[in-house]
């Protein structure tokens, strides 16, 4: 089935359809991911989104039980160079079109990718959709221009009510703003008890349970919508430990006097360096964020940058100056991609034996 995915200012592609048939509308991002893209396709942060694939051939090792960042995804397209209609792997249980058609994903194969990631790299994100070649080109144009995305992303993402997840070790409150499965999984490897709380959890839910730590989760969205998160943050830190990773690292820094800033086309994929200024360590991180604290906003009275990106020098970690508090922009739970940072984990649970032996 032929498909077009239509740009914001124009610009349109016709391509080959697969996956699920529904038009969608989205912001369009791209992904440097060579691969794990059954994770990047089911982590949370892709909410609204259409996400295309710099990566040439998608698809090639199928779908399995493993590699789920989330079970319901809510991203709004794929747009692959090349989809693999055969998949090979031995822990493949259905083809990358069979997940997409169950998942109500619709996606779009044939595109110049290096072309649409170039335009994106120089005009910025920007609304798409992808249709059904059968629809009238301008009356799929003007339905794209009129659209509003949402701003509610993290309610859409989030869970509903609290759940626990059993161990034996540290207790460890998981503040949920579209969670990865795999900081779950870091957590429980290293034996926490794990209680997962709504976006909206305030300082008092969390406080009662008695928490070792408390874990801010990455997510969707621009972080200022979110300020009841702010006074919850305000309300916590000084009196237990705290880790945030990306969203949840965006919001630690508002709730201590930073700015965060939509960045042109942001940070996706496995391969992004990261300089600990300390040591000069050099880290190779997963990355998938559209905004960014403002380094030039940072009060060096409460927080200390600890961590920025190579490439282009944006604040990548920061640590509170008086509190059992740290947060980074990127994903140590690394999946897919890079184990390099996995020892901030490690880190964490350090804080949390440290402030228990002081208190």
């Amino acid at each position: 089935m032929k498909r077009w995915l239509i740009l914001e200012d124009g610009t349109y592609f016709e391509g080959e359809g697969f996956g699920a048939e529904n038009n969608v509308f989205g912001e369009i991002v791209f992904t440097t991911s060579m691969t794990g893209y059954q994770e990047t396709i089911t982590d949370q942060s892709f909410n609204g989104q259409i996400i295309t694939f710099t990566y040439p051939m998608v698809g090639n090792y199928g779908i399995n039980r493993d590699d789920y960042e989330s079970i319901e995804p809510t991203c709004k397209g794929v747009v692959v160079k090349e989809h693999a209609r055969l998949a090979s792997n031995w822990r493949n249980q259905m083809t990358l079109d069979d997940f997409l058609k169950r998942k109500g994903i619709p996606g779009i194969a044939g595109i110049d990718t290096r072309a649409l990631t170039r335009k994106i790299r120089q005009h910025g994100t920007m609304k798409a959709s992808i249709v059904d070649s059968g629809d009238e080109f301008h009356h799929a144009y003007d339905q794209l221009k009129a659209v509003v995305l949402p701003t509610n992303q993290v309610e859409q993402v989030s869970t509903a009510k609290p759940y626990p997840s059993p161990g034996t070790g540290h207790n460890v409150v998981v503040v949920d703003f579209g969670l990865k499965h795999s900081i779950m999984r870091e957590l429980s490897k290293r034996n926490c008890n794990l209680t997962v709380l709504p976006y909206h959890a305030t300082a008092e839910e969390i406080l009662e349970l008695s928490p070792d730590g408390v874990m801010l989760t990455n997510g969707p969205g621009d972080p200022k919508s979110l300020p009841e998160v702010l006074e919850m943050i305000r309300g916590i830190q000084g009196k237990i430990p705290i880790f945030g990773i990306c969203l949840g690292h965006q919001l630690f820094s508002l709730a201590n006097g930073a700015d965060t800033k939509k960045m042109k086309f942001g940070h996706r994929g496995l391969n992004h360096p990261v300089r600990e200024i300390a040591t000069g360590r050099i880290d190779f991180t997963s990355q998938n964020h559209g905004y960014v604290v403002d380094g030039d906003s940072i009060d060096p009275d409460k927080l200390m940058v600890t961590h920025i990106e190579v490439n282009d020098g944006t604040v990548e970690g920061v640590r509170h100056r008086h509190y059992p508090a740290f947060s980074v922009q990127y994903h140590p739970d690394a999946a897919p991609g890079p184990h390099d940072a996995v020892h901030l984990f490690d880190e964490f649970l350090e804080m949390m034996d440290a402030w228990k032996e002081q208190n």
